[in-house]
């Protein structure tokens, strides 16, 4: 991911660092601890999004935002709200906005301090929305001790219901949304999807093409009854090793979209 770290603080006492993404073309401010850090599926649910897009985006649930400012990054033809909860997090891509590495699309991103499951109206009609919802669900155990980092990793109340009611509520008609999620988790998706949005797009992501899929990236449209599609799976590593292959290593650091590499991704309806 080209992630590079130095600490420092963005506001007192929390320690925060400095990450860089897409080469360094994008750089994040992430806490240090006790809070989720986003990584690979912030970049690959940005990398989701046709580079030639255009018209408002909005990343439910931002944390810090590393999906929508890559998103942002990648394409020059749209305008990328940040929707996040937690004050401090919404200060870290203040911040970020701030950096000189960020300068060339900063002006193209608003964030928004916001909870999606409120009543209050949180963002305007969007064309595309983006969702890293927390991964599991509110069980006993489940969740990391401290508390901003479990509130980020674990579903609560609705569990995804809320998350696919604020896509639905803010997306125009045909409108997208895309989400990246556990593949275990598939079962829990379609259900809070439901009758919401038609012309799914399933991905499933492995980590090896022998192994089974430990994330899915889903894509549905507003408004439309088209079918579900099952694509082939976008495969991360290859037989030996850690390594990224060479195309998922473009998604990573060169600003390379999927549907470049994955032309059934680039064929979605």
């Amino acid at each position: 991911m080209n992630a590079k770290s130095t600490a420092k603080d963005v506001s007192d006492p929390p320690a925060v660092t400095v990450d860089a993404f897409l080469g360094g073309k994008v750089e994040a401010v992430q806490p240090l601890r006790g809070h989720h850090r986003s990584g690979l599926e912030a970049v690959l649910l940005a990398a989701s999004i046709d580079s030639r897009s255009e018209g408002r985006l909005v990343d439910l649930g931002a944390g810090a935002g590393v999906a929508g400012l890559c998103a942002a990054a990648r394409c020059a033809g749209i305008f990328a709200i940040l929707v996040e909860r937690e004050p401090f997090l919404v200060a870290c891509a203040l911040e970020a906005l701030q950096r000189d590495a960020n300068a060339a699309f900063a002006g193209r991103v608003a964030i928004l301090e916001a909870d999606i499951a409120g009543r209050v109206p949180w963002a305007p009609t969007s064309d595309e929305v983006l969702i890293n919802p927390p991964f599991h669900e509110g069980r006993a155990g489940s969740a990391s001790p401290a508390r901003a980092r479990a509130a980020a990793h674990v579903l609560a109340g609705e569990g995804l219901e809320v998350w696919i009611k604020a896509a639905a509520a803010t997306l125009k008609p045909r409108g997208r949304m895309t989400v990246i999620f556990r593949a275990d988790g598939l079962d829990a998706l379609l259900s809070a999807i439901g009758k919401r949005f038609g012309g799914l797009d399933i991905m499933p992501i492995q980590p090896r093409a022998n192994a089974p899929a430990h994330r899915i990236i889903v894509s549905a449209r507003k408004g439309t009854r088209a079918p579900l599609q099952l694509l082939p799976p976008l495969v991360l590593h290859g037989e030996k090793g850690n390594a990224f292959r060479a195309e998922i290593d473009a998604l990573l650091r060169d600003e390379a979209e999927i549907g470049e590499i994955h032309p059934a991704w680039l064929n979605r309806r």
